[in-house]
């Protein structure tokens, strides 16, 4: 792609055309990515000489990309960052056993196919604890994670630096268990993977090379099933001529085949009886071995491998020796390709026979019990940083912790505070940078009008390994380092942002620059030091933040949310008893014109906040308490009448169509709780929702309340009535019949008094 110093466009040919082995295409891609994104040919060398002496110089910082989009917004060039695929996780998981066990802290990190199955499942500002961890819930079983990225950082005092092991995990679940019917399925969202695909995400690796895996409850369950299966076909064994079917002897050809069976094993039986002493070399070349029977021995016993024969003729073969000899047993084992083997073997007695059923049911057992160990996959690099008990350092990782739960752990518990206090006891010490950044006047200083983004966050506290053009970064206060193995450089690659791998280096990274920025003394800090007792770090620790705007955090050791002194809330502060769901309203009704509507009957300051859902579903909050019951009591009341007055109402706009539903927050906790995903919220509440539930008290109003009710509506005609004849008697040039469009909502005002009078009446 260079040529005399400058650069040639490369021409893309289809993929098609060059076929390699996944292995060495995924290599190439390794290689050849940092030539793809370098900028310019004055920092291509550079670029190449960083993996060389990656190792061997680890003191010296990688060479920054100065200049490019790319570089303004967190990438860095020369990071190297080991890719770990199914073909080398045995190799890697006991690297990083060492590494995580001499690290201060770990830095973590996700990519997923998606985040929300639905806009409306997106986490709002008036969320109630409950139903924000509902919706995060749903995430993450919906969603699958792809890749995996740790990155132990470990402190060597002789450098006074921390030096960074980044590892990046592909990540697929598919089928492993060949006994197991269930299979992994996950929703993908379209915005998600065209993001990753933006930032050169290798799909191909992930799922072709991606490293599968089985929860600890997923390993139990099968555990479970195979010492069921052991169990029953032991102890089966003794009364199994009983429980066989026999098969149906239809044809001439079965009759043959079974009398031909018989005499053929007779005859084996009686030559191994005659020589009971036949050596190996004896037994293969009598005479009664041929391409469908080869006689070996298997488990010290004279055998017969069965081969070439169909299923039906195997079943014969069985009715045979079930029939005709005690002392033959039909014995089926499995391979190291899952292929079976099917053999008849020769027993001296009935003893022999258990025996040796015992032995064949006790390896397969343990050979499917090896088969549920290998499938643990990436779950192994959990295990192990959960063993360790090291300190977990995220940024914005609620989700993605509640992913690590939900894919390595098992089913998400029901409520949050079981949820905390679950990952409490299996990850004592997590932390989150984006909390780290809000919860000290140092940082926040230091990040004034700065996104709190990871790769901002990085590029203005990590200078060593990145610049922006044209604006001079602050100093860093930790230096740190990156060390790859050089027995092993083809399996790193140059790290890029959004790659698991790379954002948990960034993620260490940033959170070492802020200790130093709330007073954490490196320098003091010794490699057995636990850094999650250092008092300046301690209290920021097991605070994490449900989502960027929940205005909370919550305790990870108590399972309780507490507010969020930093965080400045865009709306009024939530009374969730004050809130009325409102779907199903007409399509361009804005939210603006829904309270307009509302605040003609309940008074300019009923609402105090209207937040749309989506384009089809409101959350109304009310100043008051009772203005909820008095809305849907009045809404119920409009809907029965079948009057001038009911389309004349201010809410007859809401209500237009007839298709208009209301109900309190806690329908709107079990609407988000439902596993039914509807894309527009509305199509979810009706699916969920059925009429006779869902209203507050709207349809199921008394007969008594209904008469008070209705005659507020006859008190309101009556008023709408007299005001119209009052205002006729006024204007001498007004027509009788002419009654204007204040006229109709000064009475209906007054109406509005006449019921709130009659509601307190009542």
């Amino acid at each position: 792609t260079f040529s005399h110093g400058k650069q040639i466009e490369p021409k893309c040919e289809p993929t098609a055309r060059l076929p390699p082995p996944a292995t060495v295409a995924m290599q190439c891609r390794r290689r050849l990515a940092p030539l793809l994104r370098a900028p310019s040919p004055k920092t291509l060398l550079p670029l190449l000489l960083s993996r060389l002496v990656s190792s061997s110089s680890p003191s010296s910082p990688p060479p920054s990309r100065g200049g490019g989009d790319e570089a303004g917004d967190g990438s860095v060039a020369g990071v190297a960052v080991k890719q770990v695929t199914r073909g080398n996780l045995a190799e890697a998981l006991e690297e990083l056993r060492a590494r995580v066990r001499d690290a201060a802290f770990v830095g973590i990190d996700l990519e997923m196919s998606g985040v929300t199955s639905a806009p409306w499942r997106d986490t709002f500002e008036l969320d109630r604890a409950d139903v924000r961890y509902l919706k995060l819930r749903d995430s993450a079983k919906r969603f699958a994670v792809l890749q995996l990225g740790v990155c132990p950082f470990r402190w060597d005092p002789a450098k006074s630096a921390f030096v960074a092991h980044p590892h990046n995990f592909f990540i697929f679940p598919r089928k492993e268990l060949p006994y197991d019917s269930s299979s992994h399925e996950f929703l993908c969202q379209t915005t998600s993977l065209d993001f990753l695909a933006k930032h050169q995400f290798d799909f191909n690796t992930c799922f072709h090379e991606g490293i599968s895996y089985l929860s600890r409850a997923q390993e139990e369950e099968a555990l479970q099933k195979l010492n069921v299966l052991h169990h029953d076909g032991i102890s089966a064994f003794p009364n199994t001529s009983k429980q066989e079917e026999d098969v149906q002897l239809k044809s001439t050809a079965d009759l043959l085949f079974s009398e031909r069976m018989k005499i053929r094993f007779n005859e084996w039986r009686d030559a191994i009886s005659a020589n009971p002493r036949v050596d190996n070399h004896k037994l293969g070349s009598n005479k009664f071995t041929t391409d469908q029977f080869q006689t070996v021995f298997f488990k010290m016993r004279p055998a017969i491998m069965l081969d070439g024969f169909t299923s039906h003729q195997l079943k014969l073969i069985q009715q045979v020796l079930r029939k005709n000899f005690r002392d033959l047993m039909y014995v089926c084992t499995f391979g190291e390709d899952e292929t079976s083997e099917r053999r008849v073997v020769y027993t001296d007695n009935n003893e022999d026979s258990i025996l040796l059923m015992k032995d064949v049911q006790e390896d397969l057992f343990r050979r499917r019990k090896a088969k549920v160990e290998s499938a643990i996959g990436i779950r192994h690099v959990i295990d192990l940083i959960a063993s360790e008990r090291k300190l977990i350092v995220g940024h914005s990782c609620f989700l993605d912790i509640a992913q690590v739960y939900s894919k390595f752990i098992g089913p998400l518990p029901s409520s949050i505070k079981e949820f905390a206090l679950a990952i409490n006891r299996i990850f004592p010490h997590v932390v989150d940078t984006r909390h780290l950044m809000s919860a000290s006047d140092a940082v926040q200083h230091l990040m004034r009008q700065k996104s709190k983004a990871l790769s901002s966050a990085f590029s203005l506290l990590c200078p060593a390994f990145h610049s922006t053009a044209g604006e001079a970064s602050i100093p860093a206060p930790v230096r740190i380092e990156v060390e790859a193995d050089e027995t092993t450089l083809s399996c790193f690659a140059s790290g890029a942002k959004h790659e698991a791998g790379y954002d948990a280096f960034m993620t260490g990274c940033v959170f070492a620059q802020l200790c130093a920025h709330i007073g954490v003394k490196f320098e003091d800090f010794t490699p057995k030091e636990n850094l999650e007792m250092n008092k300046k770090m301690k209290k920021y620790i097991n605070l994490l933040p449900p989502s960027f705007n929940s205005g909370t955090v919550l305790d990870l050791r108590t399972g309780m949310e507490r507010a969020d002194a930093c965080y400045k809330l865009r709306y009024p502060a939530a009374v969730h008893d004050n809130i009325v769901l409102i779907w199903g309203f007409q399509s361009g009704l804005s939210a603006k014109d829904m309270k307009g509507c509302i605040c003609k009957v309940f008074g300019p300051a009923s609402v105090t906040t209207v937040f749309s859902i989506d384009s089809t579903a409101v959350l109304i909050q009310f100043s008051k308490q009772e203005s909820v019951n008095d809305f849907m009591d009045l809404k119920a009341t409009l809907e029965k009448q079948d009057s001038a007055i009911s389309l004349l109402h201010p809410l007859s706009t809401i209500l237009e169509g007839g298709q208009t539903r209301a109900a309190n927050y806690d329908t709107y906790r079990d609407i988000c709780s439902s596993s039914v995903t509807k894309y527009f919220f509305a199509d979810q509440a009706n699916a969920v929702c059925s009429a006779s539930d869902t209203e507050l008290r709207g349809e199921n109003v008394d007969a008594g309340d209904a008469l008070g009710t209705n005659s507020v509506l006859d008190e309101t005609a009556h008023t709408l009535v007299k005001h119209a004849e009052g205002t006729k008697h006024c204007s001498k040039k007004q027509d009788a019949t002419d009654i204007s469009c204040q006229d109709i909502l000064d009475a209906l005002q007054d109406g509005k008094t006449l019921f709130g009078k009659q509601t307190r009446r009542t």
